[in-house]
């Protein structure tokens, strides 16, 4: 197939566009700037220059590709409202370019949000609809469509070396404060999965997930957050102590609120529908092994 990918230099997209060409897929990728374009080229793929505002690159991406990985989002902590709307936005016009042919359209969403007290599981719906909603409603936008509509949720920990995602700023945080922290009597709880198996994981939901398809990117279901600190503070050779959640924002900054939440999922139903067994090093094996080495 030839895949249009967005978020493409991104942390998991690269690593899913690597996947994508090793298994003899093209890949045109959206790429925000010059050096973005070159990294693609490099690799043997396409680059389309764009960004998430840009409608007319992403129309053009999605309308010249048999399937569409939607990856990128802006992220813009600050204002989440402008977020939103973007990707509301954004995947409006990729999936008009393919309405009613049937190609798979892949969009990324989180585990937050979706369930309180247990580990969502694939079957529990995005409570988030329409666009004022989290991520714009896209989740169920993509479900909802004439397209071969595929959901992959990833737990908050994608990891392995080079992440700069939330296990980056914990570690990052502790190194500024001078001891690895987690918040209360951490048992607070994260999935977590190895970047290599997300990528192998969307790949193989384009292959075969048929369309309404919810894929939890979860290997380990459960890693307590005392853990993952402890871990951290093993590594960095810092102490490793409790904060309050009145400091959580002081000490980690923006995913201070992440860090205190259960933020888990089962990836039973996913594991059994797509014969994915993960096989990278768990988070705290990657942590110690210097996945977060400065």
């Amino acid at each position: 197939m030839r895949v249009f990918v967005t978020g493409a230099t991104g942390w998991i997209g690269s690593a899913t566009v690597d996947e994508l060409l090793a298994t003899g897929h093209e890949v045109i990728g959206l790429a925000r700037s010059d050096k973005s374009a070159e990294t693609l080229a490099a690799k043997g793929a396409t680059a389309l220059r764009g960004d998430l505002d840009d409608l007319g690159s992403l129309r053009a991406g999605a309308s010249r590709s048999d399937a569409v990985v939607h990856l990128a989002n802006k992220h813009d902590w600050a204002n989440p409202d402008e977020s939103d709307r973007a990707e509301r936005a954004a995947v409006e016009t990729m999936l008009a370019a393919i309405e009613g042919t049937h190609r798979p359209f892949v969009v990324a969403n989180g585990l937050s949000g979706i369930t309180e007290g247990r580990a969502v599981r694939e079957d529990d719906p995005s409570p988030a609809v329409g666009p004022g909603s989290d991520r714009g409603g896209s989740e169920n936008l993509v479900l909802e469509s004439k397209v071969r509509g595929i959901a992959v949720r990833f737990a908050p920990s994608v990891h392995g070396a080079g992440d700069w995602g939330f296990v980056n700023w914990l570690a990052a945080a502790a190194r500024k404060q001078g001891f690895s922290a987690y918040i209360g009597d951490g048992t607070n709880r994260w999935s977590a999965v190895h970047r290599s198996d997300a990528a192998r994981l969307i790949r193989l939901g384009l292959e075969k997930a048929p369309a309404g398809t919810r894929m939890h990117a979860v290997a380990e279901e459960s890693v307590a957050t005392r853990e993952i600190a402890e871990a951290l503070g093993t590594f960095l050779g810092l102490p490793v102590r409790a904060v309050g959640a009145d400091e959580a924002d002081e000490h980690f900054g923006v995913v201070g609120g992440f860090f205190g939440q259960d933020l888990i999922g089962s990836s039973a139903r996913t594991r059994e529908l797509l014969q994915w067994t993960p096989t990278g090093p768990t988070l705290v094996e990657d942590i110690l092994s210097g996945a977060y080495r400065v």
